[in-house]
C-alpha cells in the first residue's frame, strides 16, 4: 500500500477498505461517478487528503479521499469508455467496419445488457452525430439479429443482451411465434417473420406457422372478424415472400372473407389499420364482381371518414368518377349526406369544385343539425372544418345570386348551431363575397326590424342572469385586472395587460350580443296554445311512413333546445318544417339515415313554463336599469 495512504489509515482519516479502493484509482486511471459520469484521475494530493479528477464536464475536481473511494468506480483499460478516451479514431473506424463488435464492447462494459438509449448515449457526440447515429443503429440492429449472438427485444426501452450460445435470428422468430398465445401476438410475430424472411434458409420450417395462422383465422371469424382479416393479411404477405409455402385451407382467401362478412364490413373496417383497410377496399371489385360499385356507394354513405376517402379514391381510379359525383350531388340535394362525406368533400373541394355551391351549405347545416339531435358532446370534424376553414363559405357562394346569399344570411342568423362570435365570423365571410349584405348583418336594413325571438320565461331569466353577472361582476373584475396590469409598466412587453385587454374585448362583445338578444326576446309560458296546427309550445308525434315507427318532438322557444330530451327550438330545420302543419299532413325530414317521409300523428300542448316573469325594464332606461340595480 502507498505510504501516504497508510498514514491516512493509521490517523483514522481513511478505512483500510477505502484505501484498497483508492489504490485502484492511481493517476491516469479512468473512472465513473454516478452523477458526474466518466472521468480520469489527474493526481493525488494525499497530504491534503484529496484526489483530483478530470470529469468530462468538470475539470480538476477535488474529492476527499474517503468520498472518492466510496463513490468512484475504476475502469479497466478494456472498458469501452476507456478505449474511446484513449483512442477515439480507432473506435470510429471500428464502428464503421465492425458495428457488431462495438455493440458487444458496450454491452460487455455494462454488465451484459444495454438498451438502445444507453448505447446511443455512449456513441452520440464524439463518434456519431444524432443523424448519423439513427442511420447506423437501424442497419446495426439487423446485423445484431442476424448474428444470433444477441437477444434484440421488440421494445426500444428493453435491454439487448448477449447470449451464452449463438441462436439464429430465424429460430428466434419461430420460437416467438410458437410462444404467442393470442391472435394479436401471433399477428405481430408473423409480421416479424415476413420482415426478415430472407434469413430463413429452410422456408419449409414455416409451413406449420401457415397452418396455425389459418386455423386461428377460422376460429376467430365469427366473434372477432377483424382478427380474421388481419391473420389472412399476415398469411398472404408471408406466402408472397416465400413461394415455397402453401395454404392448408383451400378457399380461405381475402375475397371469400369479404363475401362472408359483407353485411358486417362497415363495422369491421374501422377496426383495421389504414393500410389493411385499403387492401380490403382494393379487393372489393374482385370479391363482389358486378355488385362492387353498388356496395361501395352504400358503404360511402354509412362509414367513417377514412373509409369514405378510401372508397372515393378507388372509385375515381376505377373510372367511376361520374357515378361518385352523381351520388354526392343527390346526397347534397336531398340533404342526406353524412358528416363524414361532407368533411371529406370540403377537404377535397379543389377536385370537386362543381359541388361547392350554396346547396352544399344547406347540406352542411342539415348534417350539423342531425349531430346536435344525436346529442354529440363535442364539436365534430365537420363543425370544425366548416368554421375554421376561412375560405370554404366564400367559395360556396362565390357565384351565387344575391337572393340566395341573403337567404343564407337569414338562416345563419336564426341558427342555434354556432355561438355568437362564430356566427359573426361566418356572416363576415358572406359579406366579403356580397358586400351589399352588410346592412343585414348589422340589423340596419331600411324598413326592417330585428327579428323577434319567442323564448320561454325560464330561458329569458337565465339570459338576464348572465347579463347581470357580466355587467356587475365580470366586467368590473376585468377593469380592475387591466388597471393592475397597467401598473406593472412597459405595456409593449406586458403579457398580463394584453391578456386582460383581450378578455375585455370578449366580454364587451358578449355584452352587446346579450343586449341585442334580450331586446329582441319575447317571453312566453306556452299556455293556451292552438293545437289545431303545429306551433311553438306543442308536442308533435310523427309516424315514419316506411317503418311505421313514431318519433316525438317538443317544439319550444329559441333558447330551449335540449336534443337529449327531444326538445327542439322552433328555429331548427325540423322546427321550421313542422310549424304551421296540421294533423295528418305529410312532411319530409332529414334523419340520421337519410331523407324520410312522416305523417303528423298527434299535436298536443307542451307543459307550460311556471317561471314567474321578471317585471319589464323601464323603456326610458333600457339595459342601464339592470346595471344600475
Amino acid at each position: 500500500m502507498d505510504v501516504e495512504l497508510q498514514k491516512l489509515v493509521e490517523s483514522g482519516k481513511l478505512t483500510s477498505k477505502a484505501a484498497e479502493q483508492v489504490e485502484k484509482l492511481r493517476p491516469g486511471t479512468f473512472c465513473l461517478h454516478k452523477s458526474w459520469g466518466f472521468g480520469r484521475v489527474a493526481e493525488w494530493n494525499l497530504l491534503l487528503n484529496q484526489i483530483v479528477i478530470d470529469f468530462t464536464g468538470k475539470k480538476s475536481h477535488a474529492m476527499q479521499v474517503q468520498y472518492a473511494a466510496e463513490n468512484l468506480t475504476s475502469l479497466s483499460p478494456e472498458h469501452f469508455l476507456a478505449r474511446k478516451a484513449s483512442d477515439l479514431p480507432s473506435i470510429k473506424k471500428l464502428a464503421a467496419e465492425e458495428p457488431v463488435a462495438i455493440v458487444r464492447s458496450i454491452i460487455d462494459s455494462l454488465g451484459g445488457r444495454a438498451s438502445a438509449a444507453q448505447i446511443g448515449e455512449w456513441l452520440v457526440g464524439d463518434v456519431f452525430t444524432e443523424a448519423e447515429w439513427k442511420r447506423w443503429w437501424e442497419s446495426t440492429k439487423k446485423l445484431l439479429k442476424a448474428s444470433g449472438a444477441f437477444s434484440v427485444p421488440a421494445k426500444k426501452t428493453d435491454s439487448i443482451q448477449l447470449r451464452a450460445e449463438g441462436v439464429s435470428h430465424a429460430d428466434e422468430l419461430i420460437a416467438a411465434f410458437n410462444k404467442a398465445c393470442q391472435p394479436k401476438e401471433q399477428i405481430t410475430a408473423a409480421e416479424q417473420i415476413t420482415k426478415f424472411h430472407q434469413q430463413f434458409k429452410q422456408p419449409e420450417k414455416l409451413q406449420p406457422i401457415i397452418a396455425t395462422i389459418e386455423n386461428m383465422a377460422v376460429r376467430n371469424q365469427k366473434l372477432h372478424p377483424e382478427l380474421a382479416f388481419e391473420l389472412i393479411f399476415a398469411r398472404d404477405d408471408l406466402l408472397e415472400r416465400l413461394p415455397q409455402l402453401h395454404t392448408t385451407h383451400v378457399g380461405l382467401s381475402l375475397s371469400k372473407l369479404i363475401l362472408d362478412e359483407e353485411k358486417r364490413l362497415a363495422s369491421i373496417l374501422p377496426k383495421l389499420s389504414a393500410a389493411k383497410e385499403k387492401k380490403v377496399m382494393q379487393a372489393l371489385p374482385f370479391a363482389l364482381g358486378d355488385r362492387w360499385m353498388e356496395f361501395a356507394l352504400k358503404l360511402l354513405q354509412g362509414s367513417h371518414g377514412r373509409v369514405v376517402a378510401q372508397i372515393a379514391r378507388i372509385l375515381s381510379e376505377a373510372g367511376q368518377r361520374d357515378e361518385l359525383r352523381l351520388i354526392l350531388e343527390r346526397s347534397i340535394h336531398e340533404q342526406s349526406a353524412t358528416s363524414e362525406m361532407l368533411t371529406w368533400l370540403c377537404g377535397e373541394r379543389e377536385k370537386w369544385s362543381e359541388l361547392i355551391t350554396p346547396e352544399l351549405f344547406g347540406a352542411v347545416l342539415a348534417a350539423l343539425e342531425r349531430e346536435r339531435h344525436a346529442a354529440l358532446s363535442r364539436a365534430s370534424k365537420l363543425h370544425r372544418a366548416f368554421v375554421e376553414d376561412r375560405q370554404l363559405l366564400g367559395q360556396m357562394f362565390a357565384s351565387s345570386d344575391i337572393d340566395i346569399a341573403r337567404d343564407a344570411v337569414r338562416r345563419l342568423q336564426l341558427s342555434s348551431l354556432f355561438d355568437e362570435l362564430t356566427k359573426r365570423s361566418l356572416l363576415a365571410r358572406l359579406v366579403r363575397i356580397h358586400p351589399e349584405l352588410e346592412t343585414m348583418t348589422k340589423g340596419a336594413q331600411p324598413g326592417e326590424k330585428s327579428a323577434q325571438l319567442t323564448v320561454s320565461w325560464s330561458s329569458l331569466e337565465k339570459r338576464r342572469a348572465e347579463y347581470e353577472e357580466l355587467v356587475k361582476v365580470k366586467i368590473p373584475e376585468n377593469s380592475r385586472e387591466i388597471a393592475l396590469a397597467r401598473s406593472y409598466g412597459d405595456l409593449s412587453e406586458n403579457f398580463e395587460f394584453k391578456a386582460a385587454k383581450q378578455m375585455q374585448s370578449v366580454l364587451m362583445r358578449r355584452k352587446a350580443d346579450l343586449e341585442e338578444m334580450l331586446h329582441n326576446a319575447q317571453g312566453t309560458s306556452f299556455e293556451n296554445v292552438d293545437t289545431s296546427r303545429v306551433s311553438i309550445g306543442t308536442i308533435v308525434t310523427l309516424r315514419n311512413l316506411e317503418t311505421n315507427q313514431e318519433e316525438t318532438y317538443t317544439i319550444l322557444g329559441a333558447w330551449d333546445g335540449d336534443p337529449a330530451r327531444r326538445i327542439i327550438s322552433y328555429q331548427t330545420a325540423i322546427g321550421q318544417t313542422l310549424i304551421g302543419r296540421g294533423l295528418g299532413e305529410t312532411v319530409r325530414l332529414n334523419t340520421d339515415h337519410g331523407s324520410a317521409e312522416f305523417t303528423i300523428a298527434s299535436i298536443e300542448p307542451a307543459p307550460s313554463d311556471r317561471t314567474t316573469p321578471a317585471p319589464p325594464l323601464p323603456a326610458e332606461s333600457g339595459f342601464e336599469a339592470i346595471i344600475a340595480d
